[in-house]
């Protein structure tokens, strides 16, 4: 079983004796480029250690070098190390880094990788202690959805009612917390219209049947192994002398649960982390595993590396200014070597559209040096959003300017598959004739017309020389569709005649026919229903979709626009700019960083706020502190006084956030004359005027002085909006609309699904407290559009 001799062939005494030797013969240069702190972190290798790395400290070198230091004195041999990351990258990373420390390949690290990956070879050892064969296989989501159909179609329950994906996400909670069936608590077990410990019990004894295990499975099996054979949870704790784990902040209950197991025998473990970068917890990570290290692992040393090789004091000074209003912390101030640089530039806007504008044409003027700053390529600057939706903006603005943009994360805007498919659906509804889009969405969403129902359309249009449309209109009226198909494709045939006829209306509203088109052809209603995480995202990128329509006369302007738009692009390689969500930068640094759209209920989230509280804005505000450190040189957050939300202009607050930024470490930007004159400090200096730390207000509901301090200039000067706003009435009082599937939150009874709709009150099956009937006004949607990565 083991690729490696116990331990007791190798006693204490020889082992110190051994290492004394490799301590005396072997030198030591790599840690010569390390600062106190990081060299602290890496001599102190018997013992727990907590290495709390701020961003931009060289966290990476530490825990490489201390690989490193481990081996090159003797104290572990490399089968004696397990180094737990969170992705394959990191993981070929440190194996590499170490090498070149070390100046010499190193062989024979197995337990270097990702809790999976390890969790794998771990289970093949013991697969037959949970039931199952050493020759597993390991279920993709597919496979994972059609067993849950499977067992739920079993158990005669209506699966459009109770979806699988749902099912599944509730599952994947579950074993992310260490619940086995037989532990999911009892205020759990109304999941799933009380169905969901059943079915997960049925699950797991299906994939057992099947020798199948899905991702959840290599931990929950691992760690139920170690809990109940304590004999192989003694050998691996004998086997593993050095622990190291890196992102520990990032670490879910069951993983935390299994290094804790493991790390109970030579207690020499060595968590790497940043609490104040703890940012998904919407996906299962725990910050209070790195907040009680200390607590779990009495006697720890808690090394803090707060050097940072990054960015300017300004910009430290900025993220530590936002961080710092955050209680559940463990504290650490950041500094640099650096002494000049600029400040953190804050500039607010008209609308979203005007921001979009002007970080286009600073993108310009960067590359050419201004304001005294050094030229930038387009390479060194990124744009960070709260929301994959808020890219729309910059994509149109920079495609029409021709300024080389890349999306990080996923495909860009008009690229993705949601976006393709409305778009061919409006260019059929303008040009009947579009072959290449009807086929695109004859069976999107399904309509029954498969392969053989496709190929008998397209023989039709070929014989009688007519476009796909008409052909599909020609085999529905001979028969020769069947089923479903006959009648699905009879009745888009029909809606696609009504929908050109009003294309064709100058009077129609081009925005209002597209929204009809995509709910009437059922396609909203497609994503609506998916449970999967990305299609909240899907359904905002949608809206987004349709604002952008606002900007032309009719429908076929638009498509136009957009063919034009992506016709001038090129893919040849040259300087881009970068643009991604907040999550997704997580781990890198760019010299220039802008990020946009700081406003509230937009950043923070009033969904994270909604569904977590307190918990849900400390987290937003560590996704600030993210943002702001990603930026080496160069910082500017900007905001905008109008967002269009769902469709109507909406006066925009400025995020509590901007009013937590240190007053000397700001540059306001915002031109004279917005809001009724300056904005802080961009208020002439001979005029007295609110600073931007102005808290002398009274406190409203957000808490927001930037708020109050924009309604007090609005009463000088009425706040400018577009024209569309100044004759529309926004109806604040208005009952949210939610569909049957919709996630929603109780403050009362917390998170549930829409199973049913009768006028304002909704049928809601709630995960801890059952079914209810509730008034609309009552819950928030629980989506998180904001938290998909793209």
């Amino acid at each position: 079983m083991s690729s490696f001799p116990e331990d007791d062939a190798f006693d204490a005494a020889e082992r110190q004796s051994l290492s004394q030797q490799a301590m005396a013969a072997r030198p030591a240069p790599y840690l010569d480029g390390l600062n106190p702190a990081q060299r602290q972190a890496v001599e102190a290798l018997d013992g727990p250690v907590l290495m709390l790395a701020g961003a931009g400290t060289g966290k990476t070198k530490a825990l490489t070098t201390r690989i490193a230091h481990l081996l090159n004195t003797g104290k572990a041999r490399p089968n004696e190390i397990l180094a737990v990351t969170f992705t394959n990258k990191a993981a070929r990373e440190m194996k590499e880094r170490v090498a070149q420390l070390l100046g010499q390949t190193v062989e024979g690290m197995p337990w270097l990788g990702t809790f999976h990956a390890i969790c794998v070879k771990l289970l093949r050892r013991h697969a037959e202690l949970v039931g199952l064969k050493s020759n597993f296989t390991i279920l993709d989501t597919d496979d994972q959805i059609r067993l849950l159909k499977q067992l739920i179609v079993a158990a005669d329950i209506d699966e459009k009612r109770w979806p699988p994906r749902m099912l599944s996400g509730i599952i994947d909670n579950w074993k992310n917390r260490a619940w086995t069936p037989d532990k999911v608590p009892a205020g759990e077990a109304n999941a799933f219209n009380r169905r969901g410990t059943e079915l997960y019990a049925q699950y797991q004894a299906r994939l057992k049947e099947l020798n199948a295990v899905d991702f959840g499975d290599l931990l929950l099996h691992v760690l139920t192994i170690f809990q109940t054979h304590e004999d192989v949870l003694q050998q691996y704790q004998r086997w593993f002398r050095y622990i190291l784990v890196d992102e520990y902040q990032d670490t879910n209950v069951a993983q935390y649960l299994w290094l804790r197991l493991l790390a109970q025998g030579h207690r020499n473990v060595c968590c790497v982390g940043d609490d104040d970068q703890s940012i998904y917890g919407w996906r299962g990570a725990e910050v209070g595993n790195i907040l009680r290290f200390e607590k779990d692992f009495p006697g720890a040393t808690v090394v803090r590396l707060e050097q940072n090789y990054r960015s300017t004091p300004h910009i430290l000074a900025a993220a530590s200014g936002v961080i710092a209003a955050n209680e559940g912390r463990l504290g650490k101030t950041l500094f640099t070597d650096l002494t000049e640089g600029e400040k953190l530039r804050l500039i607010g806007h008209w609308d979203g559209e005007e921001e979009a504008r002007w970080i286009g044409e600073e993108l310009e003027a960067m590359q050419g040096g201004t304001r005294g700053l050094r030229p930038m390529s387009l390479d060194d600057c990124a744009i960070l959003v709260r929301a994959s939706h808020q890219m729309r903006a910059f994509e149109d603005r920079f495609l029409t300017i021709g300024l080389p943009y890349r999306v990080i994360g996923g495909p860009r805007f008009y690229e993705r598959m949601e976006i393709r498919d409305a778009m061919a659906y409006f260019r059929v509804a303008c040009s009947p004739d579009d072959d290449l889009a009807f086929e695109r969405i004859a069976n999107t969403p399904k309509r029954g017309a498969g392969d053989k129902a496709q190929q008998t359309m397209q023989r039709t249009a070929r014989s009688n020389g007519v476009s796909l449309l008409e052909g599909a209109r020609l085999a529905v009226s001979a028969d020769l569709l069947t089923g479903k198909a006959k009648g699905q494709i009879g009745t888009l045939v029909e809606q696609f005649d009504r929908w050109h006829e009003k294309a064709l209306d100058p009077k129609q509203n081009h925005v209002e026919l597209a929204e009809q088109i995509l709910d009437e052809s059922g396609y909203t209603a497609m994503w609506q229903n998916d449970k999967t995480p990305e299609a909240p995202g899907r359904l905002e990128n949608l809206k987004e979709l349709v604002k952008a329509l606002e900007e032309f006369d009719n429908l076929q302007g638009f498509l136009e626009h957009v063919a034009l738009i992506m016709d001038n692009e090129t893919e040849e390689q040259g300087a881009k700019v970068s643009i991604m969500t907040l999550h997704a930068a997580k781990g890198l640094e760019f010299p220039a960083v802008f990020l946009p759209g700081w406003e509230d209920g937009l950043f923070p989230s009033q969904r994270s706020m909604d569904e977590s509280g307190l918990k849900g804005l400390e987290e937003e505000r560590r996704l600030a502190y993210v943002g702001i450190t990603r930026a080496q040189e160069l910082c500017t957050i900007s905001f905008a006084a109008n967002r269009r939300v769902y469709g109507q202009w909406q006066s925009a607050l400025p995020s509590r956030f901007i009013d937590e930024l240190p007053e000397a470490h700001v540059e306001v930007l915002t031109p004279p004359g917005l809001y009724g004159g300056g904005y802080g400090a961009a208020a002439p200096s001979a005029a007295p005027g609110p600073g931007i730390m102005d808290r002398a207000a009274e406190a409203n509901v957000y808490n927001s002085p930037g708020w109050r301090r924009l309604q007090a200039r609005q009463a000088q000067r009425p706040m400018s909006q577009p024209r569309e706003s100044r004759t529309q009435v926004i109806d604040l009082d208005a009952v949210s609309a939610f569909t049957q599937g919709d996630r929603v939150f109780h403050k009362k009874f917390g998170y549930g699904y829409v199973m049913g709709i009768e006028g304002d009150k909704l049928d809601i099956e709630f995960e801890k407290a059952g079914a209810k009937k509730v008034v609309a006004k009552f819950v928030v949607a629980a989506e998180r559009a904001d938290d998909v990565p793209f």
